[in-house]
């Protein structure tokens, strides 16, 4: 891997937040009294909009209903989330390391940029990530590639001297459609043939494999 750009995704990528993420919806989905959706069944979702979370978890579609549940989630997100949260072994070395090599480090998520930030607060040193584009930032979520694109526009950096690090299918959809190589991890709930199907420079097990 020799990019001079490294974007990655967050949760199930550098992050397992699924504990505090399976809480937030349990919560809201008891509230309303959807009590037979599985734990397996909210982790698949994790990596979607929290409105299409919520449509897939529950059937329904209406959107303003589909917007309650969102703030009804992000409240208990406020309490349960980052408590809830643990970085991956090899994500701290992996950014460092990149760093050390004079890449730039970024990420690209649906999740809130501001717990993002709060949370890799205690972790890394102030403006050690060069950019993070959360769901608040983007009008259009992944997979558009509206915020891959808004980062290269801010570090000045290319398509082609960037990879974009992710999960999922839906990681690997945005890779493409933003027009850079896409590389999978296998930290989360998509397996590797699944991510197979769509363009990539490598599957890894960690995301040691990057600085390897």
């Amino acid at each position: 891997m020799n990019y001079k750009t490294y974007l990655f995704d967050f949760d199930y990528t550098l992050a397992d937040s699924s504990r505090g993420i399976v809480k937030c919806f349990r919560i809201v989905l008891t509230r309303h009294q959807y009590l037979t959706v599985t734990d397996e069944a909210i982790k698949r979702t994790i990596g979607k909009t929290l409105e299409e979370s919520f449509s897939i978890l529950t059937g329904i579609t209406d959107p303003t209903q589909l917007e309650a549940f969102r703030k009804e989630y992000r409240l208990e997100a406020d309490v349960h989330m980052n408590v809830n949260t643990r970085l991956f072994p090899d994500t701290l070395s992996t950014l460092k390391e990149l760093k050390k090599r004079g890449a730039r480090v970024g990420i690209i998520s649906t999740k809130y940029r501001f717990r993002i930030l709060s949370y890799l607060e205690e972790y890394l040193p102030e403006n050690f990530l060069d950019i993070v584009v959360g769901g608040e930032d983007v009008k259009a979520p992944k997979p558009s590639p509206e915020g891959v694109k808004f980062a290269l526009e801010h570090l000045g950096s290319s398509p082609e001297e960037t990879l974009y690090i992710g999960d999922s299918t839906v990681d690997a959809e945005t890779a493409q459609n933003a027009g850079v190589d896409f590389a999978g991890v296998l930290n989360g709930m998509t397996t590797a043939e699944e991510l197979r199907v769509y363009p990539h420079k490598i599957i890894m097990q960690n995301l040691r494999e990057l600085v390897q």
